[in-house]
């Protein structure tokens, strides 16, 4: 019955002049996402973009669709001709395939919407006709146009008439590429993967940087962090992981720093590297999963000495998060079960008894002193290793790779 799927954007329809290449984007997106269906095309109409299936099933389609950001809503339409007749008979398609919640009784209304001015017709009159052309049909049937338990939308246009009935929720935000490149500080933990997925619902293309302490940390905690990336890649479409060897920098560390400072001194190495890796590959920022608070290096004082040592736009999405909520949200995008997995990254192995927590910046550069950090960050940066992660469909990425 259906032959298209219309998608619906929220933002972009604010952009003014820049709208046109904010279509073109999540246009790619999608067309990118449907690439395992060669029939399926996409096109720009007034307003939103539609989904010819040619033939193709409509679960799939939804199932890639609903992971694109810049998609609010999307609905699988039944296009007829622009005549009442060809209308009412796809209204009663609609009414007779809707699955009803339990209770909620046989009742419709009909809600339409003239966008071709041509048509004899104005919205309200289409409606009325309609709806009796279903009830004359359905008699068991009745109009309820408050609390109805199916809703037939009708849209007239310049090539035909859309009928459909249901409307499913997208990912919403922004096209992924919209907004820039950006770095994500990606650990094997709860947070950063929610913030990376919060900096692609903004638009932002990520590339993720992990630190791996091999052997203070296992392959298989590296392994956990390429699930992420990959899981985060089945949203944005391409993820970058740099893996970058830190084993050398957290030994010089725990050898020439004060204990008490190591976090804020290991936090401050890891910007350091992440900037010169960003400058490499032209990102405009770095993301973090800190939360204020959180942890010792997540209060104001912390966070202010660690961003001393960089110039680029820190980025912190989570940053007045409860963690109740972020574990919701990995539930949510599927990082959770991946996160919680027992692989500790670098970042929980060394806590010290008792970190200081509000550290000013004269503690921070006195401990750093016996630190050769110019060699330490230039030969962590060039050791780096890049893979990447491009999206698949129709898998779960949060239950595949590690166990």
């Amino acid at each position: 019955m259906f032959d298209h799927i219309i998608a619906r954007y929220g933002e972009i329809g604010l952009k003014g002049h820049n709208r046109s290449e904010f279509e073109k984007i999540l246009a790619a997106n999608m067309c990118r996402c449907l690439a395992p269906w060669p029939g399926v095309k996409v096109s720009r109409i007034e307003g939103r973009m539609l989904v010819h299936l040619n033939g193709t099933p409509v679960e799939p389609v939804r199932d890639a669709l609903e992971r694109v950001f810049g998609i609010v809503s999307l609905s699988p339409v039944e296009r007829v001709p622009a005549d009442l007749e060809a209308i009412g008979q796809a209204a009663v398609r609609v009414v007779n395939g809707a699955e009803l919640a339990p209770g909620s009784g046989h009742t419709f209304k009909v809600e339409a919407k003239r966008a071709d001015k041509r048509f004899p017709f104005p919205s309200p009159d289409i409606a009325r006709r309609v709806g009796a052309y279903v009830l004359r049909r359905l008699k068991d049937w009745s109009v309820d146009v408050h609390q109805p338990a199916v809703t037939v939308f009708v849209e007239v246009r310049e090539d035909g008439a859309f009928v459909y009935g249901t409307r499913w929720p997208g990912a919403g935000g922004l096209p992924v590429g919209s907004s820039g490149r950006v770095g994500l500080l990606l650990s094997g933990g709860i947070d950063s993967p929610v913030a990376g997925w919060l900096a692609m619902k903004r638009g932002a293309e990520v590339e993720a940087i992990h630190f791996h302490s091999y052997p203070f940390t296992s392959e298989r905690a590296l392994q956990k962090v390429q699930v992420l990336a990959q899981i985060l890649a089945d949203w944005g479409g391409r993820v970058h992981l740099h893996v970058v060897h830190f084993t050398d920098v957290q030994t010089a560390i725990r050898k020439h720093c004060p204990e008490a400072l190591g976090i804020t001194v290991m936090r401050r190495m890891m910007f350091r590297i992440a900037a010169v890796i960003a400058e490499r590959r032209g990102l405009l920022a770095l993301v973090t999963g800190e939360s204020l608070g959180q942890v010792a290096s997540q209060t104001l004082e912390s966070l202010r000495v660690i961003n001393d040592v960089i110039r680029l736009p820190v980025l912190r999405p989570l940053i007045a998060e409860d963690k109740v909520d972020i574990m919701r949200r990995a539930r949510e995008i599927g990082t959770y079960e991946t996160s919680i997995l027992p692989y500790e990254d670098c970042c929980t192995l060394f806590v010290p008894k008792n970190p200081r927590t509000r550290p000013s910046l004269a503690e921070a550069e006195k401990a750093e002193r016996d630190l050769a950090v110019e060699d330490l960050v230039r030969q962590a940066a060039d050791r780096t290793e890049m893979q990447t992660f491009h999206a698949r469909r129709g898998v779960d990425a949060g239950l595949n790779g590690v166990s």
